[in-house]
């Protein structure tokens, strides 16, 4: 149940999985809603069909209406297990249960669909650093939208005596040391160390992918879908 295809880079292939199930609380069947005519995941298989060295695209998913979009743009599909479609199955159930049959890769590219935003030269960009660094696994990750040094937290008194360090009191946000989040558009991993610790985010020789901010939206809710949506208004005009 494995097709490796010719593309290869450097000696080695990426196999592409776009983990997609019907449900979802905040924005019901947000994974095929129309943005810009299209159905949301349709994105996520085109970044993973136009990168130069994805060898292949799997949607996995357990409602037949997704498998048959993600055929329908070009896709592979897997139709997971119900038990792997709850709230509490997460993107690593998924990725494992797809492992077990499809053996002849040597990375793992993890594309949510919830990141429309992120393109095939995202992905190539990543899987390129990835090679140049030698890495076993690499993420994507974007800037901070507000100064991690600019938050702490608050008691049911709500005092902000010592809320900021005395450092921080005064400077300009541009005068501030950048923080960076995990933005969740882009996950590769070696495929054997990912079986080892069962998780994309390995405890060493892991390096950082910069997004930026406007390409890092994840739609998680109404509020992203429209500002997403917007900025490819804009893209288009």
């Amino acid at each position: 149940m494995s097709t490796v295809s010719s593309l290869m880079y450097k000696g080695k292939t990426f196999l592409g999985i776009i983990p997609a199930r019907y449900g979802s609380k905040r924005l019901p069947r947000k994974n095929m809603l129309l943005l810009a005519e299209k159905p949301l995941i349709a994105y996520s298989i085109e970044a993973g069909l136009m990168s130069r060295y994805i060898d292949n695209v799997i949607v996995s998913s357990d409602a037949d209406e997704i498998l048959e979009i993600a055929r329908k743009y070009g896709a592979d599909t897997y139709k997971r297990a119900e038990i792997l479609a709850t709230d509490s199955a997460s993107s690593v159930d998924v990725v494992l249960d797809i492992v077990e049959n499809f053996k002849d890769y040597d990375y793992i590219v993890l594309l949510q669909p919830t990141s429309p935003l992120r393109t095939g030269k995202h992905v190539d960009e990543a899987i390129e650093q990835l090679m140049q660094k030698s890495a076993d696994a690499i993420v994507s990750v974007c800037e901070l939208e507000h100064s991690v040094l600019w938050s702490n937290t608050l008691d049911d008194s709500r005092s902000m005596k010592d809320f900021l360090d005395a450092s921080v009191v005064g400077k300009r946000s541009q005068d501030l040391v950048p923080y960076y989040r995990l933005n969740g558009a882009i996950y590769i991993c070696e495929w054997q160390s990912f079986l080892e610790e069962k998780r994309f985010f390995l405890k060493d020789n892991i390096f950082a992918y910069i997004m930026s901010k406007s390409d890092s939206i994840d739609i998680d809710e109404k509020l992203d879908f429209l500002l997403v949506e917007t900025i490819m208004k804009e893209n288009k005009c």
